[in-house]
């Protein structure tokens, strides 16, 4: 609720809240052609123990060697470069909709102008520190308000598109 992706040592268990019940994200996530992740996401998602995203396309982002070795059952390959340039790599391949993930990732393709569209869900704890799902950015990014949908077990979810007027 307060703003934090995840705790400061990159932990998730506050997004269990209980078993929620469905929140848009399966629907969300095959409307995707592509995931770009950062590497800190990466090595977070390989902690799950299974492959987290599936057989859909992630690019990691890193400038440094990744090894995929430990990723079973997925298409995963390794991207570096400004956000302009990975959007533009993606386009060249025919993806359109790319779901941008990560505290880091997603700061720095706002920043560049690199996303349309922001769905955010707010789980029902307070974790009082941790990882920005926002950080600083160079100017102020007005949103448009799009909807927002409320959930019986407390998830309150809000979409917004990038006003470029």
């Amino acid at each position: 609720m307060d703003g934090f992706l995840a705790r400061p040592d990159h932990g998730l268990d506050f997004l269990d809240t209980g078993g929620q019940e469905p929140h848009g994200f399966d629907e969300f996530y095959s409307s995707v052609d592509v995931i770009v992740i950062g590497r800190k996401t990466f090595d977070v998602a390989l902690s799950f123990g299974q492959w987290y995203y599936g057989p859909k396309p992630v690019v990691v982002l890193s400038s440094r060697p990744v090894d995929f070795s430990a990723v079973k059952g997925g298409v995963v390959e390794q991207m570096s470069g400004e956000p302009a340039e990975i959007v533009t790599q993606l386009e060249a391949r025919g993806y359109k909709h790319a779901y941008i993930d990560g505290g880091i990732t997603i700061q720095r393709f706002l920043a560049a102008g690199m996303i349309d569209r922001l769905i955010v869900t707010r789980v029902p704890v307070l974790v009082g520190a941790g990882i920005p799902l926002f950080g600083p950015l160079p100017r102020d990014i007005k949103l448009r308000h799009v909807a927002t949908r409320t959930y019986k077990g407390g998830l309150v979810q809000s979409e917004y598109e990038i006003d470029r007027g």
